[in-house]
């Protein structure tokens, strides 16, 4: 059974989704369920394994589904004896670890220029996985990336629109042409993705924009594009630039605040007058 709850969590994990593992990690007394004991929970609710059935894993099943809704592992202690937390009679006491398991953010970038050049880069510190989306073969290969986790080389739209995009990935929009920009972000608008920016003047976005709802796009999904994208850093090198992409996407990512983290006036001034005393 071990062999089959691996197997599937790879699976699982290959598919950019979250799944947590159940696993029995102490048995005190009498208890259905013996140590090591494990049951995979996915997203679904859909379970692989046991911990030993009964209300306990009822339980778990529950606590691990909220554990994947926080992205939070957890332990617990469950007392089995009569009127104890778990509603059993068995005697004994069990702990449950809940390990959470979740893919790596995933960063897609249409375009292979300079500007993804830098974003690569940022995305090996960041841990973002990468993948990278261009039609010209020489801006999208191993050679330029090495360590990307996925190059597409080829029609732009065409291989956007038929990729798996959820909630944990991040869209960047950086291609060499206008209309491979309009014509990537018309393959991904309408996506669960997190995020989804495209680079552009104040002149050109509207016009873009313009067309998109003019085509039946509705206004609530051209509102959650960022564009022109990133944050208001200052700067204009493409370094400078996927600075100011991976920023706005970690503000987002992590529910940030665009604000200083220095101390204010009043906090120095607290300072001063502790120092004083």
């Amino acid at each position: 059974m071990e062999k089959i709850i691996f197997e599937k969590l790879t699976e699982v994990l290959k598919q950019n989704k979250t799944a947590a593992l159940a696993t029995l990690t102490q048995v005190d007394g009498s208890s259905p369920g013996k140590e090591g004991f494990m049951m995979l929970v996915l997203e679904d609710g859909k379970t692989i394994g046991t911990i030993g059935g009964g209300n306990v894993e009822n339980i778990v099943i529950k606590l691990a589904k909220n554990c994947l809704k926080n992205f939070e592992s957890k332990k617990i202690s469950f007392d089995l004896s009569a009127g104890g937390d778990a509603g059993m009679s068995c005697g004994g006491k069990n702990e449950v670890f809940i390990k959470v398991f979740f893919s790596r953010p995933k960063l897609i970038v249409a375009g292979g220029g300079h500007i993804a050049m830098e974003l690569y880069n940022l995305s090996q510190t960041l841990n973002f996985a990468i993948s990278i989306f261009d039609n010209r073969p020489e801006f999208c290969n191993k050679e330029r990336f090495p360590n990307a986790s996925e190059l597409f080389a080829g029609d732009i739209a065409e291989n956007l629109q038929n990729y798996p995009i959820d909630e944990n990935c991040y869209i960047v929009i950086v291609t060499h042409g206008h209309i491979f920009d309009e014509v990537s972000l018309r393959a991904v608008i309408k996506s669960k993705a997190a995020y989804i920016g495209m680079i552009g003047s104040k002149k050109k976005v509207p016009l873009v924009f313009n067309k998109l709802l003019n085509e039946g796009i509705i206004k609530e999904l051209i509102k959650k594009v960022y564009s022109p994208i990133g944050l208001k850093l200052g700067g204009g090198s493409p370094s400078e630039i996927a600075v100011s992409i991976m920023s706005e996407i970690l503000l987002l990512k992590n529910k940030g605040k665009f604000e200083h983290c220095k101390l204010s006036d009043a906090e120095l001034d607290d300072i001063k007058s502790q120092k004083n005393n």
